[in-house]
């Protein structure tokens, strides 16, 4: 195509709407780019370990391990953290099953300073 025929099309094109790409005979997808980028990032608690959230937190921590998630027998936490006082959460052999599968987990926590806490536990 010459110059001439080029800016012609072109320029009808612009003016009634066809997208350019379909003038030159390019496609308007690329079917790789739509594909999802590969989750490298994806949560495993066996590799990771967990993360703690604690609902009305005032300086309340927990930690689980992968070596607790990986053993996943039955276990008490000291949430206690840097509040001035304690509360404790119980995870389950079932609940350790869940974190295994990589599903978080809701636990609340016992009574103290006549409150408790819900404790969500999820993969790191």
């Amino acid at each position: 195509m010459d110059r001439k025929t080029f800016i012609k099309k072109m320029t009808g094109a612009l003016l009634i709407g066809i997208p350019v790409y379909s003038m030159l005979g390019c496609s308007s997808s690329d079917d790789s780019s739509n594909q999802p980028p590969p989750n490298n990032n994806a949560k495993d608690c066996l590799a990771n370990g967990t993360q703690s959230s604690i609902g009305a937190n005032h300086g309340h921590t927990l930690q689980v391990s992968s070596s607790d998630v990986q053993t996943g027998t039955e276990k008490q936490y000291s949430i206690q953290g840097g509040s001035g006082h304690n509360h404790t959460i119980i995870v389950t052999a079932a609940n350790f099953s869940t974190l295994r599968n990589n599903q978080q987990i809701q636990i609340t926590s016992t009574s103290g300073g006549g409150h408790t806490h819900a404790v969500t536990i999820s993969c790191a």
